[in-house]
């Protein structure tokens, strides 16, 4: 193990240049356009492992291609599946990058550039520890498979089929994920609970086309108008979401729960304001951290209608259009809630609307045991790169694959994630610590070895 962390330390600038190299695919998902971009990142991922010396090829899927590699020495040893995914968000707005999204650059300590924390950073640092095992010891110390996928950042569609047709290939004593975030910056944590996704499009149809203002205006409803009714009837004055049923089967905080995140190092005031908010609006009851790991919640992420181009143009719209985000936790399901969220919209659209809804994805949240011999195994891991033991934590954010991999496989996974919620994921400017980037290395050698000897 010394001898590939060292290794890995010697080799650091090396290991940068080829993450940069990475990072220039535009590797975006959610984009058609991008297709072939897709399928140049997936050679480029299987052409490293290569070389690396394991066995790896892009399987074909509906969608995107997966990239799976193995390295097995001995069914005796343990086998750890590493999980991670090569696709990014879109870059837009472009105006606001202070550097172009696709060409990295280093400032400071630190790499700009769209996918650098999320997630293909993060997933070449378990490359990264392969190769300093490999190029030292001659040898992992236990069975490693690796699953890369290219939709995570549209739904990951075609994953849970995938894993459920591979379920012989895929056989594994634990999945390894590093898409989650440290606590803070050199306060080391670990994952233990991830919040569900369900996530809708609506649109409310009201005259059969665009209509001029003047003339159609007080007799004719605006679905723009019907539209941000709707949506600001979907929380109460307590922040809470009115939606019948929606908190019918949340699992309750337990006071242990509660009393870990008020231990937490967690300083609103200076994490309100790296945002530029004054005030945090938190469900009543609950504090800002329990409200953006622990509690479920309504979003808006994106509304639309009419004419938003320079100048005026008196258009009462034919249209209006949302898409909705709730994150979920245990025991909400994103099938019952989007349900209910259909219901809602069903019941208050006026005679005046036509409502069109479409379910686009979602994905359950999960919580896991931080007693296992995996969990502490990555306890010792960090502490062994921090020096102090990290905190067990609950994160806001969404990785369904985590629930596909214990319902599918029966297997629990360890998140052991090295962002930070300041990294800009999902925003222009996206960046990833260097020194982040090398810590996760080092840690992600130290659980191989430490899990191969607990095993």
């Amino acid at each position: 193990m010394q001898k590939a962390i060292a290794y890995a330390e010697a080799h650091f600038e090396d290991f940068v240049g080829q993450l940069e190299d990475l990072l220039r695919i535009p590797s975006i998902s959610t984009d058609p356009a991008h297709a072939d971009d897709l399928r140049r990142c997936a050679a480029w991922l299987v052409t490293h492992f290569e070389q690396l010396g394991l066995q790896a090829e892009a399987l074909e899927t509906e969608g995107h291609p997966i990239v799976y590699a193995e390295y097995h020495i001995d069914d005796a040893l343990p086998t750890v599946l590493v999980y991670g995914h090569y696709d990014v968000q879109p870059p837009d707005p472009l105006e606001l990058w202070e550097s172009p999204p696709f060409e990295p650059v280093r400032k400071n300590g630190t790499l700009y550039a769209r996918g650098t924390c999320d997630d293909k950073g993060q997933l070449f640092m378990h490359l990264k520890a392969a190769e300093a095992y490999l190029k030292t010891e001659e040898r992992l110390p236990l069975n490693v498979k690796y699953l890369l996928e290219g939709e995570e950042e549209s739904g990951s569609k075609h994953l849970p089929g995938f894993i459920e047709a591979e379920k012989e290939r895929l056989k594994a004593d634990i999945v390894l994920i590093s898409d989650t975030s440290l606590f803070a910056p050199g306060v080391p944590s670990i994952t233990y609970g991830l919040r569900g996704m369900a996530y809708v499009e609506m649109t409310l149809t009201g005259p059969i086309r665009d209509l001029h203002s003047g003339m159609y205006g007080g007799a004719i409803e605006n679905p723009i108008n019907a539209l941000a009714h709707l949506i600001a009837g979907l929380h109460d004055d307590r922040h809470c979401v009115t939606i019948p049923g929606f908190y019918d089967e949340v699992r309750p905080l337990t006071n242990e729960e509660r009393e870990t995140f008020r231990s937490l190092p967690f300083d609103e005031k200076a994490w309100s304001r790296e945002v530029g908010v004054d005030v945090t609006k938190t469900e009543a009851g609950y504090t800002a951290l329990e409200g953006v790991s622990a509690r479920p919640t309504l979003d808006v992420n994106g509304i639309w209608g009419g004419y938003i181009g320079k100048g005026a143009k008196t258009v009462l719209p034919s249209k209006a259009s949302a898409k909705i985000s709730m994150r979920l936790v245990p025991n909400q399901t994103p099938e019952e809630i989007t349900d209910k969220l259909r219901a809602y919209f069903e019941a208050h659209t006026p005679p005046t609307m036509k409502l069109t809804f479409t379910d686009l994805h979602g994905g359950h949240g999960v919580l896991l045991d931080t007693h296992s011999p995996a969990m502490q195994a990555a306890s010792a891991a960090l502490e062994g790169v921090y020096g102090r033991k990290p905190y067990f934590t609950r994160e806001g954010g969404s990785i369904p694959v985590v629930a596909d991999f214990k319902k599918i496989l029966g297997l629990d996974s360890v998140l052991m994630g090295f962002g930070l919620d300041s990294d800009a994921i999902h925003s222009p400017n996206e960046h990833f610590g260097l020194d982040r980037f090398q810590q996760g290395i080092e840690a992600i050698i130290r659980f191989l070895d430490i899990y191969a000897k607990a095993g």
